[in-house]
């Protein structure tokens, strides 16, 4: 990447884009771990807890929401106050948010504790988007945040694994808890030391809440960044149904051991990341849309037919995992594109733009949790419903990008950081 002047007759050292790429799937690690690598120990918290499906899936909620607000509040921020601040705090207060989870004495503290956690580390996942949005866009942006969403993707594949074997020999979810705190402090180190300042200070965004205010309208108002944003947060929201009812349709629906069911989410997740790693090459040769399309296509029949299948009463192991994999790899399609898509509309507001697009994800996920525990612990009905319905409507928010204007200029420039050394003084 080029070097961008810091003053005069100074220049900032380069910024490889391998090790910006690798460090930011590192920040946006902590969602897909936090999220995924207790899942294999609900049926046990629920037990240990006294409480039933929903209520164990309240964690999952508390976290999501906190996901939505702290990107709500921290994206924006990123807009005023740039990009590596907000970061480095998040990633600062989920360390020691995380550790707590461990100690936690009772369900409801741990319900608040995971509340902070989600809120603090949205900071990687929301911020991580605007820098990339900062130095790169259109077909570049699109291959980029595939990269990243494939290199996230190791998180899921590795979390109900790891979180299968630590609940059965090591530590049970408490232990869990304090590898998760370690690997919150892992990316803050990382932040440290790896991620510069993206935003210039004559393109920050002055003016408080107002400007805040402007910059949110500017973005909703754009049909297109809204149907994008909804085509990824409701094809996120499928996922979400699946991780909060994959335990029990894995466990209590299908009969399979906690070690097996940890074996099955991590396939199901490593479909996923090849099919994002498959979108980052694809991307070059065909129009983002068009990946969109037959992602979420992909994804509504898949859906689709194991509802039937399940009404019909004739799911089994194989014909689960079959379409839940179908599904996965249309979803890998979704990511990357449907991201580029959205934020490239918005160039002049990126921050806030991946806030939004973010906030609808978390807050998809956290109503979408425990419902899909409502009808009780051995029924996969209620997680097929969710996952068929959240496909279908993010098919129908296409519409919404037909005939759209081109997006606004932006003076962002498409390659170029300061360092990190740069950026502190």
């Amino acid at each position: 990447m080029s070097t961008r002047s810091t003053g005069p007759g100074q220049s900032a050292p380069q910024s490889p884009a391998a090790v910006l790429t690798a460090t930011l799937a590192l920040l946006s690690f902590v969602i897909p771990l936090a999220t995924d690598m207790y899942l294999p120990a609900f049926p046990r918290m629920a037990e240990e807890f006294g409480t039933d499906a929903s209520g164990v899936q309240l964690t999952l909620t508390s976290f999501l929401f906190g996901m939505a607000a702290g990107q709500l509040v921290l994206g924006p921020l990123s807009d005023r106050f740039g990009r590596r601040m907000p970061i480095l705090a998040g990633a600062a207060v989920c360390t020691l948010a995380t550790a707590l989870c461990a100690v936690a004495p009772n369900l409801t503290v741990l319900i608040v504790l995971r509340f902070v956690m989600g809120f603090s580390g949205a900071a990687g996942v929301v911020v991580g988007r605007a820098v990339i949005s900062d130095v790169a866009s259109g077909v570049v942006a699109a291959r980029l945040f595939g990269i990243l969403m494939a290199l996230g993707g190791i998180a899921p594949i590795v979390a109900p694994l790891a979180g299968g074997f630590m609940v059965n020999d090591a530590g049970g979810w408490r232990g869990v808890f304090w590898v998760l705190a370690a690997a919150s402090l892992l990316m803050f180190l990382a932040a440290l030391f790896f991620v510069p300042e993206s935003l210039p200070k004559e393109r920050r965004h002055a003016g408080g809440a107002a400007a805040t205010l402007e910059a949110a309208r500017s973005v909703l108002t754009d049909r297109a960044y809204v149907g994008y944003t909804l085509a990824f947060g409701f094809g996120c929201g499928a996922l979400f149904c699946y991780i909060a009812g994959s335990p029990f349709l894995l466990q209590n629906v299908l009969d399979f051991s906690v070690g097996q069911a940890s074996i099955a989410f991590s396939v199901g997740a490593l479909t996923a990341t090849v099919s994002s790693t498959a979108n980052a090459k694809l991307v070059g040769r065909y129009a983002p849309g068009l990946l969109l399309r037959i992602g979420l296509t992909t994804m509504l029949v898949a859906n689709t037919a194991a509802l039937l299948i399940t009404l019909a009463g004739q799911l089994n192991r194989v014909l689960a995992l079959s379409l839940i994999g179908i599904g996965f790899l249309g979803l890998g399609q979704v990511f990357g594109t449907a991201t580029a898509l959205a934020i490239q509309r918005v160039p002049h507001a990126a921050g806030t733009g991946s806030a939004v697009l973010g906030t609808l994800q978390s807050v998809l996920g956290a109503v979408l949790a425990p419902l899909v525990g409502l009808g009780g612990k051995d029924t996969a009905v209620p997680l097929f419903i969710g996952m068929a319905g959240c496909s279908l409507i993010a098919v129908l928010s296409l519409m919404l990008t037909r005939n759209s204007p081109p997006p606004a200029a932006s003076d962002a420039p498409v390659e170029g950081l300061e360092s990190p050394a740069a950026a502190t003084t």
